[in-house]
C-alpha cells in the first residue's frame, strides 16, 4: 500500500470476534466512569450466528457513526456503557438499527471511505450517560492536536475483552499519502488495537475528527494507524441523515464545529 516508503505492509483490520481476539488498546489507561458518554459498544451479528464488536459515537438522537468494515447482518447498540460485562442495567440504552448507512464507495480492498451510519431504530435519550460528540467541520484543514482513542479491547490472547473503556493520547503525523486518502493516520507505541474499529477520534475540546479504520504493518514491524477523516465527510454526513429522516421524522442537526 502507501506506507512506509511504500514497502509492502499487512492492513490489519481492526474488528474484534467473539474468539480469537488478540489485542487491546496499547499503551492506554481506563478511562473514568462515563467520561466518554458519546462512546457505543456495537455488538455485531453475523452469518451462522456469529458475533463480533466494534465501537462507534453518537451523533444525535437517531445516529450512530463507526466504520463501513463493521457491516453486519443486523446490529445490538449499547449506550451509557461503563463495564462490558453489565449491559443491562438503568444506565444503559440498548437500541436496534433501523438501517445501516455505508459510504457508498467504500472498498474493502483499498480500505477507503470506511465510514458508515447507523439509524436507530428508537431515538436515544441523552442524559448524563449519553449525550452525542460534535463532529470537525469540513473547514478544518488543519493537522488536529491533543487527540485521544478510546475503546473496548481484549485483555489476554483467550478472547475476553476489556470490561472498562480505555482510552489513550495519539500523536497525529504528516503524511502525504495519508491526505490524499482522506485519512488522519498515528503511529507509536500507543494506538488502538483489534475491537477499537469504528472509535471516536477525539481531538481539542472534545470534537470527533476521525473515526478508526485499520492498521499499516510494515515487514519492519513498525505500525500505523489510520482514521478516516470526517472534515472530508461532513456533506455525506448531513445529506445522508436528511434522506434517512425525511420522511416522517424531524431532522436535527448534528453538532458542527
Amino acid at each position: 500500500m502507501f506506507f512506509n516508503n511504500k514497502l509492502p505492509v499487512l492492513m490489519v483490520l481492526l474488528t474484534l470476534y467473539d474468539q480469537g481476539r488478540t489485542e487491546k488498546i496499547i499503551g492506554g489507561h481506563v478511562a473514568e466512569p462515563h467520561s466518554r458518554p458519546y462512546m457505543v459498544f456495537i455488538r455485531r451479528h453475523l452469518a451462522n450466528n456469529e458475533e463480533s464488536f466494534c465501537d462507534g459515537f453518537l451523533l444525535n438522537e437517531d445516529f450512530v457513526m463507526t466504520a463501513a468494515h463493521c457491516q453486519a447482518n443486523n446490529y445490538t447498540i449499547y449506550l451509557g456503557v461503563d463495564n462490558t460485562k453489565s449491559l443491562k442495567n438503568d444506565e444503559i440504552q440498548d437500541r436496534t438499527v433501523e438501517k445501516a448507512f455505508p459510504h457508498e464507495n467504500y472498498d474493502k480492498n483499498a480500505y477507503i471511505d470506511d465510514i458508515m451510519l447507523l439509524k436507530l431504530s428508537s431515538r436515544a435519550v441523552v442524559n448524563n450517560f449519553v449525550k452525542p460528540v460534535a463532529l470537525a467541520s469540513q473547514d478544518d484543514v488543519t493537522l488536529p492536536k491533543s487527540c485521544i482513542v478510546s475503546g473496548w479491547g481484549q485483555t489476554r490472547p483467550d478472547g475476553v475483552i476489556s470490561d472498562k473503556l480505555m482510552e489513550m493520547n495519539v500523536t497525529l503525523i504528516e503524511n502525504s499519502d495519508c491526505t490524499k486518502l482522506k485519512l488522519y493516520c498515528s503511529n507509536g507505541k500507543a494506538r488502538p488495537g483489534k475491537g477499537d474499529s469504528g472509535g471516536p477520534l477525539v481531538c481539542g475540546q472534545n470534537t470527533a475528527y476521525g473515526v478508526v479504520a485499520f492498521m499499516s504493518q510494515s515487514p519492519d514491524g513498525h505500525s500505523m494507524v489510520a482514521y478516516t477523516k470526517i472534515p472530508c465527510y461532513v456533506d455525506w454526513i448531513t445529506s445522508t441523515m436528511k434522506k434517512a429522516l425525511s420522511k416522517n421524522v424531524k431532522f436535527d442537526n448534528i453538532l458542527l464545529y
